[in-house]
C-alpha cells in the first residue's frame, strides 16, 4: 500500500506486507518540529492549554516522550519507557532542546517505520501495551501537543486526515455517556466540526482555547 506523503512523494506503508495498515507518524512529527523555528526564548514561559505547563514545561516533555516511544518501538525498555510523565513533571528545559528535539523526532519516526515496532508488546510511560496501541499513542502525542504548542505561541496548526481520524479511534470512549477523556473531561464540539477539532475536545481541551490577555 502507498500512500502520498507531505512532500507529494510516494511513502510505502510500513506494514504493507505483515498486517493490517497502521498510520505514519511522520506528518504529524514534521508538523512539530516546524513549530520550533516560531519558538522565542520570550515564549518558553507563555501559558498552553495543558493547564499545569508552560511553553517550556511542554518542550520538554515533548523531549521525553520522543525519546521513550522511539526505545518503546524498538523495544529497548528501561528507564525512558519505564517513567510515568505524570509522576514528577517534565524537570528543566534541555539546553539543547532545539538541536534534540528536532533529532528525535526523526528518530521516533524511523523507529515507528519499522514492521516490527508494530508487533509484540512493549512499554511506555511504565505501563506495558501493544506495539500496535503504542504507536498511535504517539501519534495521539504528537498530534495533540503539536496543536498545544501551536496555540501557545500564535502558531497555525493542521493535521492530516489519517492521523486525525487514528486519534479519535484512539480517545472516543466505549461508553457514549463516559465524559473523561485520555487527558481530562472531553469537550464537546458541534457536529460537523473538523476532525482536528474533535480529536482536541476528546483529549479534554477547547478547540476554542487562546492564551490568556496579559496585562
Amino acid at each position: 500500500m502507498h500512500a502520498e506523503n507531505e512532500s507529494g512523494t510516494n511513502a510505502t506503508d510500513p506494514t504493507d506486507t505483515t498486517g493490517p495498515a497502521v498510520p505514519d507518524l511522520g506528518p504529524a512529527a514534521r508538523r512539530v518540529a516546524r513549530l520550533l523555528d516560531g519558538i522565542t526564548d520570550d515564549h518558553l514561559s507563555a501559558p498552553t492549554p495543558c493547564p499545569e505547563y508552560a511553553v517550556r514545561d511542554l518542550l520538554q516533555h515533548l523531549v521525553g516522550l520522543t525519546a521513550a516511544f522511539r526505545d518503546a518501538a524498538e523495544k529497548r525498555l528501561g528507564p525512558s519507557t519505564a517513567t510515568d510523565p505524570g509522576s514528577a513533571g517534565p524537570g528543566p528545559l534541555a539546553e539543547d532542546w532545539r538541536h534534540r528535539l528536532p533529532r528525535q523526532l526523526g528518530e521516533l519516526v524511523t523507529a515507528w517505520h519499522r514492521p516490527e515496532a508494530w508487533e509484540g508488546q512493549t512499554q511506555a510511560g511504565g505501563v506495558t501495551l501493544p506495539g500496535q496501541v503504542a504507536g498511535v499513542v504517539a501519534l495521539n502525542e504528537l498530534v495533540v501537543h503539536g496543536w498545544d504548542l501551536a496555540r501557545a505561541t500564535g502558531q497555525e496548526y493542521t493535521a492530516d486526515e489519517e492521523s486525525a481520524r487514528a486519534c479519535v479511534e484512539l480517545m472516543a470512549p466505549a461508553d457514549p455517556s463516559g465524559t473523561e477523556g485520555l487527558f481530562g473531561p472531553v469537550v464537546d464540539v458541534p457536529d460537523g466540526a473538523p476532525v482536528l477539532d474533535r480529536v482536541i475536545g476528546l483529549s479534554g481541551r477547547s478547540p476554542s482555547w487562546t492564551p490568556p490577555a496579559m496585562g
